[in-house]
């Protein structure tokens, strides 16, 4: 009984199969739906924290321990597997889902939850590698993901750090609305962190924002480039119609469909 249940769940996780690719993309579906969950729920008044969403929250944190035990449980290095900085983030996340029977207190949960996040980047490469549609775009799906993760957790950070001591930030929307004026370097000035750690926190979102939305505009702005290494020099970046390596001259053979 065991041993078939482990084979269910190997095959599950790891089966060649089309029936257990099918069942993993069902997992990443599911996936899909927590994460825009969670990024619903920091729009919801937490204090106090609906009931129905406390409800919600004990039931997903029951379904994401069952996966991330049954996923440990047929891992060949365990060891290895708990140790994957993805996994711990997973583990920091279902422990936040089940901290209302612990505390009354739920701003710091929202910095945890968004960490759910980072999983947006485990389904990108999933996707590039069976859809050619987002392996030719993965640059600027991937600036537009770093950005977007950014925002939502730098927001929660904000909120969470902000909330009890800035009359400026009174919800999420205040958060999330001076972390996009920050890193667009708009700056209306109607809402400015308070304390030090506030001026540090709007420091560090003008430094990296700033750097991850430019590079986003570059990415979509400047000539598509597509991955393939130079056997001769290693360069890893060419144009998607190049025949010739711009820095050692070597003939390239990539693949492309004449477009």
């Amino acid at each position: 009984m065991i041993g078939a249940l482990k084979s269910f769940l190997k095959n599950l996780y790891h089966g060649p199969r089309r029936k257990h690719v099918a069942l993993r993309w069902t997992l990443v579906g599911l996936d899909v739906l927590l994460v825009s969950f969670f990024v619903f729920t920091t729009f919801l008044p937490h204090d106090p924290q609906p009931q129905w969403v406390i409800i919600a929250d004990y039931a997903i944190g029951a379904f994401l321990s069952l996966d991330w035990l049954a996923r440990m449980w047929v891992a060949k290095d365990k060891i290895g597997y708990v140790t994957t900085p993805l996994v711990l983030v997973d583990l920091l996340v279902i422990l936040s889902l089940f901290a209302p029977a612990l505390t009354e207190s739920f701003v710091f949960l929202r910095v945890l939850r968004t960490l759910r996040l980072l999983r947006s980047y485990h389904l990108l490469r999933q996707l590039s590698a069976e859809w050619k549609f987002f392996k030719q775009r993965e640059e600027i799906m991937l600036s537009a993901l770093n950005l977007l993760v950014f925002i939502f957790v730098v927001s929660a950070l904000v909120y969470a750090l902000q909330v009890r001591t800035n009359e400026q930030i009174t919800n999420y929307v205040d958060a999330l609305y001076f972390t996009i004026t920050t890193l667009t370097t708009t700056g209306f000035g109607d809402i400015t962190l308070s304390g030090t750690t506030g001026r540090l926190l709007a420091v560090f979102v003008m430094i990296v924002g700033v750097s991850l939305f430019l590079r986003l505009v570059q990415s979509i702005f400047r000539p598509r480039k597509v991955s393939y290494e130079c056997p001769d020099c290693g360069l890893s970046r060419h144009d998607h119609d190049a025949v010739h390596c711009k820095h050692c001259g070597r003939v390239l053979h990539i693949e492309n469909m004449g477009d």
